[in-house]
């Protein structure tokens, strides 16, 4: 193939391009209120299945955005996926990116329960004085935490992006969660991972501030 010289703000324009060229071959039309999103999931990771498998729930781009629009907080469930949100942009919006796995009251807490560092962070999180968005690319116990606390009424998130990778309890995971009443922007199936999680929340804050 022949290598092309493009200059380095032209990249992800170019990229996008060839996302949207190759979905009309492959005749798979995005709804609208979605494509965004999907696209940048597309761009982050090469694999134009996520066109067929990213499931959303009704208004669910739109409802997303108006929290954020309101300083929404974004928790997520790895520091890899915090690294990956532009938490600049997001602050713009008034809103602030947390991740508590590696805090040491979680690891102290989660040892003594014998549970998942991520179902410690669920619970700090529900903490937070503000509507949250739960962003999950790895822990498919996030998940079931986070599903537990609505079933049981004592937290009631404001979004949930559920797109752990994975093979145990991931599939599981995610449908517990598009049962709930929550609006969800999930993954079905095995894929997903922190970078889909961190490449979901860009494109919703992209869209408000650039």
């Amino acid at each position: 193939m022949k290598i092309e010289h493009i200059l380095p703000d032209e990249i992800e324009k170019k990229s996008f391009e060839i996302i949207t060229e190759t979905l009309n071959e492959k005749g798979i039309i995005l709804p609208k209120d979605q494509e965004l999103v999907t696209k940048r999931v597309i761009h982050t990771s090469a694999d134009f299945d996520y066109s067929q498998t990213m499931t959303y729930s009704e208004n669910a781009v739109a409802i997303a955005k108006n929290l954020l629009a309101d300083g929404a907080d974004i928790v997520t469930d790895t520091n890899m996926a915090l690294a990956g949100i532009n938490k600049k942009s997001l602050a713009k919006l008034g809103g602030e990116a947390h991740c508590f796995m590696a805090d040491e009251d979680v690891a102290r807490i989660a040892k003594e329960k014998g549970v998942t560092r991520a179902v410690v962070s669920m619970e700090k999180a529900s903490k937070i004085e503000k509507p949250v968005i739960f962003a999950i690319g790895n822990a498919p116990t996030a998940l079931i935490k986070l599903h537990e606390m609505i079933q049981e009424n004592t937290y009631r998130p404001a979004f949930i992006i559920g797109v752990p990778v994975g093979f145990v309890n991931v599939v599981a995971a995610k449908e517990l969660i598009m049962e709930t009443d929550i609006p969800y922007i999930v993954n079905a199936g095995r894929k997903g991972g922190s970078n889909i999680a961190a490449a979901i929340c860009n494109a919703l804050i992209y869209e408000l501030t650039r």
